[in-house]
């Protein structure tokens, strides 16, 4: 499937009480619930109440699907790392910048992320996702590589394994976080930015 077909499909207009946002969120419902192996066509217009036709009429089926919602999880994310916030300054500001914005993002579009963080390459549409999502690792490790050449990152820690456990801490995210819970995504990314950077950063020479 290509670009211009998914932006065609996307504005194709609807049938009535129907539209393709609709359609997609309980279909990455379906696929969180279900995985996306084990959910037809069939389920999915089951759990809508409607014909598979009508599902037809806005996709060619469950793999269009699949790449539309790991799309979104991808622009997303990729789309904080030409922030500004995210490309200027000192590369120590710009990581938490940006594990800020990630957490951010995750708990927006959670349904979304979490099948991304599902995906095993075993579909066309996961081998692209993972590919995209290559990107937004390369750029997460040049971060630390370069607070680490900057002095910012404490000494003795390994850039690669700092990369590793501040995404292991915020993808775990997905697993526990509920949408009606005490936590708002801000306070849920201000606890993960202090825990990781207070102690990751190197103190200043002349701090107190």
């Amino acid at each position: 499937m290509t670009s211009a077909r998914t932006a065609q499909t996307a504005r194709r207009p609807g049938r009535p009480g129907y539209d393709l946002d609709s359609l997609l969120s309980v279909a990455v419902k379906v696929f969180n619930d279900k995985g996306y192996d084990a959910t037809s066509m069939e389920t999915l217009a089951k759990r809508l109440g409607i014909a598979k036709s009508a599902i037809y009429h806005h996709v060619s089926g469950k793999g269009e699907l699949l790449e539309l919602a790991l799309s979104r999880a991808l622009n997303g994310l990729l789309a904080a790392t030409t922030e500004e916030q995210a490309t200027t300054g000192r590369s120590i500001d710009r990581l938490e910048y940006f594990v800020r914005r990630s957490v951010q993002i995750l708990i927006t579009d959670l349904p979304y992320v979490t099948l991304l963080l599902r995906v095993r390459g075993n579909t066309p549409a996961e081998k692209r996702a993972l590919a995209r999502r290559r990107e937004f690792d390369a750029f997460v490790a040049g971060l630390v590589e370069a607070a680490a050449a900057e002095g910012d990152l404490a000494p003795d820690i390994d850039p690669a394994l700092v990369s590793r456990l501040i995404w292991g801490m915020v993808n775990s995210i997905v697993e526990w976080y509920r949408p009606r819970g005490d936590n708002t995504a801000d306070q849920i990314a201000d606890a993960v930015v202090a825990i990781v950077f207070q102690g990751l950063r190197h103190p200043s020479p002349d701090a107190s």
